[in-house]
């Protein structure tokens, strides 16, 4: 082997090396596709509140004389349905803060009834979470263990869909893994909207992707 051909194939195998470890989660080729274009809210519905901010950031910003803990009727909600998918989002509350990631709703206007909702609330130190604490299946399940960052915070979901199983990581734990159909949620839709709750209280998403799952 000549000195150039050994030059050559360490070249090779270092550009190798650095293209496979360039290619980090969230890039165009784990399957994952952004749910906003960073400009507007196309693709989306809601009557109402929510507003994109700098570097794509979605917010919630409560019309004049609305305040927090009334559920409004501008949930942001996809303009389409999904089956079974992943889910990939962050997000960040203020003190007191309250949304929820709704699932596989039915009807827009009927979320909370006809779909199921991750929770989203100031939580972060409880020692022992319920069900309606930040983490929890609403009405179904609490997390397994409390992995909410203290407000102002930006917290990130993986929230996996696959027939009657749901997967929920928090903050890089894995807080549930429910078979829904053994569950108080077994007669809601396996197919449906993904919304975002209005409570009136501040909330921002970013970075939110779906892999939509065969």
């Amino acid at each position: 082997m000549t000195r150039r051909t050994m030059i050559a194939g360490l070249l090779w195998t270092v550009l190798a090396t650095a293209f496979v470890h360039a290619v980090e989660p969230g890039q165009a080729d784990d399957g994952f596709v952004p749910m906003f274009d960073g400009k507007t809210l196309d693709g989306w519905v809601t009557t109402g509140n929510w507003i994109v901010e700098e570097d794509g950031v979605i917010a919630l910003q409560p019309r004049p004389g609305e305040k927090g803990w009334q559920r409004y009727d501008a949930y942001l909600t996809t303009a389409r349905k999904y089956k079974d998918f992943v889910l990939d989002l962050e997000f960040k509350i203020t003190a007191g803060g309250n949304s929820g990631v709704f699932l596989r709703v039915g009807d827009r206007m009927s979320q909370v009834n006809s779909g199921f909702e991750v929770q989203i609330l100031d939580t972060h130190g409880l020692a022992k979470p319920g069900n309606h604490d930040c983490g929890g299946v609403i009405g179904t399940a609490a997390p397994s263990k409390n992995m909410a960052k203290p407000a102002g915070q930006w917290n990130r979901y993986v929230i996996t869909c696959h027939g009657n199983r749901l997967k929920v990581e928090l903050n890089g734990e894995q807080i549930h893994d429910l078979e829904l159909d053994k569950t108080p949620l077994k007669d809601r839709p396996l197919e449906g909207y993904i919304g975002f709750q209005d409570e009136a209280k501040l909330v921002w998403y970013r970075n939110v992707r779906i892999k939509e799952l065969k």
